[in-house]
Parts: C-alpha cells; structure tokens; sequence
C-alpha cells in the first residue's frame, strides 16, 4: 500500500493532532491506530507531499515551530533515514486541485488531498476535514 503524508494541526505538546511532523521526522511519538501499524510495515511504501516541508518551513522560519535540528540538515536526510519519498506535484495533482470544493481552506492540505486522491493514496492525518473530499484517512 502507498501512503501520503500531510502536515496538519501541529500541535501542542499534549494535545491531539501532531500527525505528519512525527512521522515524517520520525520522533518518538506514536502514531494513532492504523497509521503506526503502516508506517512500521516495510511492504508499505511511504511518501510526503513536498507541500508538507514547505509549511514545516514556513513554520520554521516564522518561529511557530520548533524543530530539533536545522531544517536543512534535517531535510533530505531525515526522509532518506525513514525511507520516506517525495511525491512529486504533478499537472494532474493540480488540475483536481483546481476543482476541489472548499471543505478546508489550508491549500498545503489542499495540495495534499488532491495528490492523494489522484494517486489512489491513504493519508495519515486526524484532519476529519480530509473526510469531506473521499480521502482514505489512517489515524
């Protein structure tokens, strides 16, 4: 199975929804449900949208979060240590993307629905708001 991955609620330590930053960083967090037992089974091919490092980035740099290491030493190495691939963004990504209806405003968790949904992806995430468009959520 393939997975995509979003970065969505970047929570609070103790609060509920930190999904994608833990994984795609690989902290010692747990995943929820089905998504740990995926992340952990090597048949399973895991991929990151580049939308996702664009908003840690952008978080990064406006001081909304804080990560354990520089963004650039952190950055591809941490996605080649977990065996984690970039999904590239692709035309067709972008042409669904142009007719999602507006169920969720953030257009990196836009980005990320629409690849998902064009690549026949699950995505970890605990945004029900993915629900909205058909997404296979594992959370």
């Amino acid at each position: 199975m393939r997975l995509s991955m979003s970065l969505e609620n970047i929570a609070h330590e103790g609060s509920a929804g930190c999904s994608c930053l833990t994984l795609v960083l690989g902290w010692q967090h747990q995943t929820k449900r089905r998504g740990a037992g995926f992340l952990q089974d090597s048949r399973n091919t895991l991929f990151v949208s580049p939308a996702t490092l664009w908003e840690i980035g952008i978080k990064d740099s406006l001081g909304k979060l804080i990560l354990p290491q520089p963004f650039d030493q952190l950055f591809p190495s941490r996605l080649d240590a977990s065996n984690i691939l970039l999904l590239p963004i692709l035309i067709p990504h972008l042409q669904l993307l142009r007719h999602l209806p507006f169920h969720h405003n953030d257009p990196f968790d836009r980005l990320v629905i629409a690849q998902a949904l064009s690549e026949e992806m699950a995505i970890i995430s605990c945004d029900s708001k993915f629900l909205a468009y058909g997404a296979k959520l594992l959370w």
